[in-house]
């Protein structure tokens, strides 16, 4: 990948640097993290171990990996990580799940859009086909049916954490949530703020890794970031695309 300018000004010493929160992920992190040198090879990639006691940070080289010694949630996983290789003023930053559940060679067609202007996040969405499980449909279908509203603008997927945005917008951005709701409330501040979001079509694997997801707490957390924008949800944003 080549050297790229930096949109805040100057040149970025790492083109691209990627962000993968994990968190009891020994069995799949490994393949995930190699998937992704061998997609990106010059990238700089952050393995951010949230907590975990399965052994899951060593399985890739100990300086690629940010530790949090108890779990913090997905959201506190992130946000270190992206601060983290916001200190190497990349030029555009990736996340994807530790899962495998996020194929890492789509991340040149998620990165495609950004490196021609035309987006400042991209977001890897995934078709709600029978391979994702039926309540994660209906969820996902909610979810980015109040997105494409806030946004005005399609957003097919708002809960795909396999996302690639611009180091200016994870500047301006910085949700405060911790869990999964981190990843809503900065999709939704990016659409309400007027950024510019599409969404590029990838596989929908969902493997038989176990979800971390709580679905009391983590559902009303989510509700909460939704409900800020109650507004432009009744109204509906102007329809830019």
């Amino acid at each position: 990948m080549p050297l790229l300018a930096d949109p805040d000004g100057g040149t970025s010493g790492t083109a691209l640097a990627v962000v993968i929160p994990a968190y009891q992920a020994a069995a799949t992190i490994r393949h995930v993290w190699s998937g992704v040198l061998d997609a990106v090879p010059h990238a700089a990639v952050w393995v951010v171990d949230d907590g975990s006691t399965d052994g899951t940070a060593g399985q890739v080289p100990g300086d690629q990996v940010l530790r949090h010694p108890v779990n913090r949630g997905k959201g506190a996983a992130l946000r270190t990580g992206i601060t983290k290789a916001l200190e190497r003023r990349p030029a555009w930053i990736v996340t994807l799940d530790a899962d495998g559940q996020h194929p890492p060679e789509e991340i040149p067609r998620l990165l495609e859009p950004l490196e021609r202007g035309l987006a400042d996040l991209t977001l890897g969405a995934r078709a709600r086909s029978e391979a994702m499980p039926l309540p994660r449909r209906f969820t996902n279908w909610l979810s980015s049916t109040l997105a494409t509203r806030i946004g005005g603008v399609g957003v097919p997927d708002a809960q795909t954490g396999f996302r690639a945005f611009s180091a200016h917008l994870a500047r301006s951005v910085k949700p405060s949530e911790a869990g999964y709701d981190f990843e809503a409330a900065f999709l939704l501040a990016s659409l309400a703020g007027g950024w510019r979001v599409l969404s590029v079509p990838v596989p929908t694997i969902y493997g038989r890794s176990r979800s971390h997801f709580k679905a009391g707490v983590d559902t009303w957390r989510m509700a909460r970031v939704f409900w800020k924008y109650a507004g432009r949800i009744v109204s509906g944003a102007r329809w830019t695309s």
